[in-house]
């Protein structure tokens, strides 16, 4: 009797020969293998083989294991420099989840996080150290605040922090008792890798949870997407904090390609790498591509070179500029809660003979579902697909691997962002004949200035903590260099007077300055529902009308 193909054998799980859990740590255990001596990361003058980024994450691993319980949360608070990268290996590693925290956050804001994550450890730049202050008044969970110094920068240990120990003494009085190797696989793929903060509409900081499972098949979509080999170039223009740049500490490592770290984002430096080592791939918001379009450096570039952004819509003029340079524009579209990018604006070539313009109206399109995602869907209130004339608005939703597990304490907002199976973005948008999307508004509160998510309540709130102030209310407003920014209408208290410079700056202390507004506008009253909703859209007309008026 022929075998069935279900007659197969049953073996313990743990030892199972077709069944390994997925896990991006894989990834550099595979690099180091394969590349033991290629360059894996670069800055400045410091330089890692893939050997050496192996082994500085292990022994990073060891120190933490043996100040956490598995599951701890581990906030890493630092910009794009190596210590990051080595954090999205070493932390998993050690069996905790890497939270990744935002370095210009505010005080309050990073007291906020370490409260509600219970973290157990924090790594901090030594730029950043003296905006930390004390975090174990923050945290009763926590164990331990560790500073990272940066002397390429000039930035030695700070001494600002009460209880700080430098990464290298943490490292180096590591008492790892635990007799078990670390181990380079999971016993359960959807466990939680990492947890990522983001803005809501509430104003507080959700914690979006990433399974290790999520994040390897995302890493896969942007490996393919991407193109990187091993001969790739990845300079690291997009914040590693914000949805763990879209999985690419894990996806340039898994092609055992070059990561070049850089501290900032300034012209100089971004085309000083392109020029230097043969930079190929990089991402960021339409913000960098705007950078490196209008730098005085700029120039054709000699070796094939692409820039994946998203965001918010680039502008077709950027694209056009870009292009007269030889990049390339890859635009996609996602938020933190699917792993960064989901859908991909898949180029076709039936866009080569287009006008220019056309082209690159065609290319700021959010596009298609990506290889490791579902095709997105579009849908009206019933949950029905809207036609695709490229005319009627509906709400993205979207479902698959790389939707967030959860968010982190909080199944309320889960269930709610999950409702009818599909993941609701807010985002309002339209469906092209051709299967593309692009959207035309946001129904959350957010603005994006910048490729940096602001919430409007949590801008609103930090102004009405102003004794002066009655009523606020912020919106987006276009710009050219940022995208957009915040602009606020406020209403005052009667009787009570205060300026403009007093405001702005009382909120400074509160909140990121990048979400301080550029501008407020004092107003006698907002303009409400009849069930008393600040309608929005009328502020936002009004603001276009201020700017379409001509100048007395």
């Amino acid at each position: 009797m022929a075998a069935s193909p279900n007659d197969s054998l049953s073996p313990d799980d743990s030892l199972s020969p077709n069944d390994s859990p997925l896990t991006p740590m894989r990834f550099l255990q595979r690099s180091a293998e394969v590349f033991p001596n290629k360059s894996a990361i670069i800055y400045g003058g410091r330089r890692y083989t893939y050997t050496e980024f192996r082994e500085t994450a292990e022994k990073l691993a060891h120190a933490i294991r043996a100040r956490i319980e598995p599951g701890d949360r581990v906030v890493f608070l630092a910009p794009n420099i190596p210590e990051m990268l080595i954090a999205h290996y070493a932390v998993p590693l050690a069996g905790g989840v890497l939270v990744a925290l935002n370095s210009r956050l505010a005080k309050p804001e990073i007291d906020y996080v370490l409260t509600h994550s219970e973290a157990t450890l924090l790594f901090v730049d030594a730029e950043i150290m003296a905006t930390v202050g004390n975090a174990f008044e923050a945290s009763a969970s926590l164990k331990a605040v560790i500073e990272i110094a940066d002397p390429e920068f000039g930035l030695v240990e700070s001494g600002l922090a009460l209880g700080q120990q430098s990464l290298e003494s943490f490292v180096a009085q590591s008492n790892d008792t635990d007799e078990s190797p670390l181990a380079w696989e999971v016993t359960d793929e959807r466990g939680v890798i990492a947890i990522n903060y983001t803005s809501g509409t509430t104003g507080k900081p959700k914690g979006v949870m990433y399974s290790h499972r999520g994040a390897y098949l995302n890493s896969f979509g942007e490996v393919f997407h991407n193109k990187f080999t091993s001969d790739s170039v990845y300079l690291w223009t997009l914040p590693m904090f914000h949805c763990n740049g879209w999985c690419t500490p894990w996806a340039v490592t898994a092609a055992g390609a070059t990561h070049v770290c850089l501290r900032a984002v300034r012209a100089d430096a971004v085309w000083g790498a392109i020029d230097a080592l043969g930079v190929t791939n990089l991402c960021g918001a339409p913000t960098v591509c705007s950078i490196i379009a209008n730098a005085p450096q700029a120039h054709p570039v000699e070796r094939p070179l692409s820039i994946t952004t998203a965001g918010a819509p680039p502008s077709p003029s950027v694209i056009q500029q870009l292009e007269h340079l030889r990049i390339t524009v890859v635009h996609v579209y996602g938020l933190t809660e699917v792993y960064g990018p989901y859908t991909i604006c898949e180029y076709q070539h039936d866009w080569d003979d287009l006008p220019e313009a056309e082209r690159a109206q065609k290319i700021s399109r959010q596009g298609v579902g990506m290889l490791q995602a579902e095709s997105a869907r579009i849908v009206d209130g019933a949950m029905q697909d809207v036609p695709k004339d490229a005319h009627t608005i509906g709400e993205i939703v979207l479902r698959g691997n790389n939707v967030m597990l959860g968010y982190f304490k909080n199944p309320a907002a889960t269930k709610d962002a999950f409702r009818g199976g599909w993941f609701h973005t807010g985002d309002l948008g339209v469906m092209h004949p051709d299967g593309y999307i692009e959207i035309k508004d946001r129904a959350k509160d957010i603005i994006i200035s910048g490729g940096e998510n602001i919430s409007t309540i949590e801008v609103e709130n930090a102004i009405l903590a102003h004794p002066t102030v009655l009523d606020v209310a912020v919106v987006g407003v276009p710009h050219e260099k940022w995208g957009e920014r915040p602009k606020a209408y406020v209403v005052l208290r009667p009787d009570h007077i205060v300026t403009e410079v007093d405001l702005l700056t009382h909120t400074k202390y509160l909140i990121a300055s990048f979400k301080v507004p550029d501008y407020i506008t004092f107003v006698d009253e907002l303009p409400r529902t009849a069930t008393g909703k600040i309608m929005k859209v009328v502020l936002r007309d009004l603001q276009t009308e201020e700017a379409a008026a001509p100048v007395a």
